[in-house]
């Protein structure tokens, strides 16, 4: 048996999958139609090109990553079967459940490109396992990476994808307490608890520009400290936080052209988030000699205030703006991955090195 990060990461493409499939999660129904009606319905007259470039690219990564995690395992027979088998028993169930939602359709077209989706990446693993691609990877993982680098590298995977929904400010994840407290009014509405809840004297105001600059230093500083948790040689660290500075910048710009368009795609780099960016790599670079351990207890450090910062500021006014534009356009499926991800990935980071803590004090 080899660990291997491709069954989290797997786990994780599949959690998102299934939201993807059946968001908005409202209004579940029984439309007197068989869950199964739409194995038999006529092929649909009418689809484009991203609907089907996106059924099929969709289960890719997870067709991909299950075959990894085959190869990596030591249960490589028959793996693409497997793979594939299962790619298109998790499609059929998302379309049988689509039946419940009005504001899903299922298809037996999507559920054809989801399966060609899942074989392709099975295919391709099979290939890159055979080529002899997965082994080089692993040497390069043991070089770049300690052993217990699995959760680290899945949180450093999934933050570019967290950065897509454009947030209130730039790399400003996990701003959800406002929201938080809007849900919780709501849901106890009419009901002698909502008395509890309690109320703000003062609405929350935008962030001054020094305040702006501390979250995007922050927020581009905690990904390098988590890359610095999994990372030993000072080299490669400066190497990695060189690469997260550049995949930071272009997610970011990725959101603002999808959202405002391609024009706008740099209207974010103003004079705070430009100086927050700078004065992370030069923390970044200053703290690269730092253990394992501190760097988790740095981070963890970073993450109180970061939050704490970013959820005394209110949702971005052009909030409502953004979410007609994904909901929508084109990106209603992509919209709640995304947005999920931005809101979670700093508690799953703070999860992370927590454990990385206990783990250090464990062994001492």
């Amino acid at each position: 048996m080899h660990r291997t990060s491709a069954w989290p990461l797997a786990l994780s493409f599949v959690g998102l999958i299934v939201y993807a499939s059946l968001y908005p999660f409202s209004d579940w129904r029984d439309q007197g139609i068989a869950p199964w009606a739409f194995l038999s319905a006529p092929w649909p007259r009418y689809w484009t090109g991203f609907d089907v470039a996106s059924n099929v690219i969709g289960y890719v990564p997870a067709g991909f990553l299950l075959a990894l995690t085959g190869w990596r395992t030591g249960r490589s027979r028959r793996v693409i079967l497997r793979t594939t088998l299962a790619c298109a028993v998790l499609s059929l169930i998302m379309e049988a459940f689509q039946s419940y939602l009005p504001q899903r359709v299922p298809s037996n077209v999507d559920l054809a490109l989801n399966t060609v989706g899942g074989l392709l990446g099975a295919s391709l693993a099979t290939s890159l396992e055979k080529l002899g691609a997965i082994d080089r990877w692993s040497k390069f993982r043991a070089r770049w990476f300690l052993p217990d680098a699995s959760g680290g590298m899945v949180l450093l995977a999934l933050w570019p994808a967290a950065l897509l929904f454009p947030p209130a400010v730039p790399l400003g994840l996990g701003q959800v307490m406002e929201r938080l407290e809007g849900a919780l009014v709501e849901l106890l509405q009419d009901t002698p608890f909502l008395e509890w809840v309690p109320i703000r004297e003062v609405e929350l105001q935008p962030l001054v520009p020094a305040a702006e600059l501390v979250c995007v230093l922050l927020g581009m500083l905690i990904p390098c400290l988590v890359g610095y948790c999994i990372i030993w040689s000072r080299r490669r660290r400066l190497v990695f936080v060189l690469l997260t500075l550049a995949v930071g910048l272009m997610s970011t710009g990725l959101s603002a052209a999808l959202t405002y368009g391609p024009q706008h795609a740099w209207g974010w780099l103003q004079q705070p988030v430009v100086a927050g960016l700078g004065l992370a790599a030069l923390l970044a670079a200053l703290l690269v000699t730092a253990p394992p351990r501190a760097s988790a207890s740095v981070a963890l450090l970073a993450l109180g205030v970061y939050l704490s910062l970013l959820n005394q500021a209110p949702a971005d006014p052009y909030f409502s703006q953004t979410l007609q534009t994904w909901e929508q356009g084109r990106f209603i499926r992509f919209h709640g991955m995304a947005q999920w991800l931005g809101w979670l990935w700093p508690y799953a980071t703070l999860l992370y090195l927590l454990s990385k803590i206990w783990r250090q004090e464990g062994k001492n």
